[in-house]
């Protein structure tokens, strides 16, 4: 990968520490795409109906989607420079530190968070991700993950603009094992057992490893875990049957049929908590700037997970005619979600429709190096230049708590 590695330093000198990044497009067969992340019409099975619609765009990836019958280099992300391009990962790995920071490579030695839009027409079924004690019996890794709803993209709500999380408390494990003894026999009842919290455009939600959800209908910006690992515990979703496979992935093959182990592997007391939304709930907090500066920056992910913060993020505005210089505690990747102007040497500019291959001028990725420095946005448009961007472990320690928001009202 030589090539690569000259590539990358070459893309990172003329970007002063920026890449570009093309457009990732991911598919799942098993959802409706609710077509609000600005891919052409024509363009949502643009892979062919047997492999699903379009629904989700990746950022900053260099995770691979865990999708039947996808290509290796499915859900990686491209950098582009001049007419060549390489992935993000193969960058990582020939750069390493410089690009994700010390901390980072010497603990992960890769960029180990991603994030991504999910946009469908309803709800997905309830489900959880493993944790790492898991997720390695099958040689993977736990994905914990947050969401944020924003408002750019969310005038439509679709179909089903309610999550339903966790279990009802007083629930008993027996209550789950008996929906997964009903699988085949039609809508096995589980979220009888759940509540459902209407979302809201402009917040968001703090998610760790085994706690069941069944997203929304909003579209989502989701900072997580490099990993796509996942269970999902209800049988059909809008009158559509969920394979049993879907359950049973990522968990060993000799547990299939074993639903007490697989009730088992729910984070019980998370579940049932009775403060649920105390515990996961959040709202964005300022983190620097003001109206009378021209920018706000605010917190749009915070808190730990079992004690760890594994990735934050911000959602940055800057008013029209100004720039601000922001620094960072480490790497980052970067969307634009309105507006146009520049980032450092690139230009930005949100588009409102993008063809399945095209190349758009609304992604980075801020090397630590960058970050660290201090990148400065210009907004050279006639409306606010909104960008989200998220981060990965430890890069924020002055960052809040969940319930933080409260103290800010």
């Amino acid at each position: 990968m030589a090539n690569v590695a000259k590539l990358a330093a070459n893309a990172l000198t003329e970007g002063g520490g920026i890449f570009r990044l093309a457009p990732t497009w991911v598919p799942r067969s098993f959802l409706q795409p609710g077509k609000r992340i600005k891919l052409h019409p024509a363009d949502y099975y643009a892979l062919g109906t047997h492999r699903g619609g379009i629904d989700e765009r990746w950022f900053g990836s260099t995770t691979a989607a865990a999708n039947e019958g996808a290509p290796p280099d499915e859900g990686l992300s491209y950098c582009v420079f001049g007419k060549e391009k390489f992935t993000l990962r193969d960058a990582v790995a020939e750069l390493g530190e410089q690009i994700v920071g010390a901390k980072i490579w010497k603990k992960y030695n890769r960029w180990p968070v991603y994030s991504k839009f999910f946009d469908n027409m309803g709800p997905i079924p309830h489900h959880m991700h493993q944790n790492d004690k898991q997720a390695k019996l099958v040689g993977q890794e736990g994905k914990p993950e947050s969401y944020y709803f924003p408002p750019q993209l969310n005038a439509i709500g679709n179909n089903f603009p309610y999550t339903f999380f966790g279990l009802e408390p007083g629930t008993t494990k027996q209550d789950v094992i008996r929906c997964l003894d009903r699988w085949n026999h039609g809508d096995n009842g589980i979220l009888n057992l759940s509540k459902a919290y209407r979302l809201q455009p402009g917040t968001g939600w703090l998610v760790p490893p085994c706690v069941l959800h069944a997203p929304g209908s909003l579209v989502t910006y989701e900072p997580q875990w490099g990993s796509d690992v996942f269970g999902m515990y209800q049988s059909m979703v809008e009158g559509r049957a969920v394979p049993r496979s879907l359950l049973t992935k990522d968990f060993p093959k000799d547990k299939h049929d074993n639903n007490k182990y697989l009730v088992d592997a729910l984070d019980w007391e998370g579940n049932v908590n009775p403060n649920f939304k105390d515990s996961h709930y959040l709202e964005p907090i300022v983190a620097s700037g003001s109206e009378k500066e021209g920018y706000v920056d605010r917190w749009v992910v915070y808190g730990r997970i079992a004690g760890k913060q594994l990735f934050t993020a911000k959602e940055l505005t800057v008013e029209p005619g100004k720039k601000c210089t922001i620094k960072d505690g480490g790497a980052y990747g970067w969307i634009t979600v309105q507006g146009e102007g520049h980032i450092g040497k690139l230009r930005l500019q949100t588009p409102a429709m993008i063809r399945y291959g095209q190349m758009t001028d609304d992604e980075v990725f801020v090397t630590a190096t960058a970050a660290a420095d201090g990148v400065t946005i210009e907004n050279t448009g006639s409306e606010p230049l909104v960008s989200l961007r998220y981060f990965g472990p430890d890069a924020q320690p002055d960052a809040p708590n969940v319930g933080d928001y409260k103290k800010k009202k």
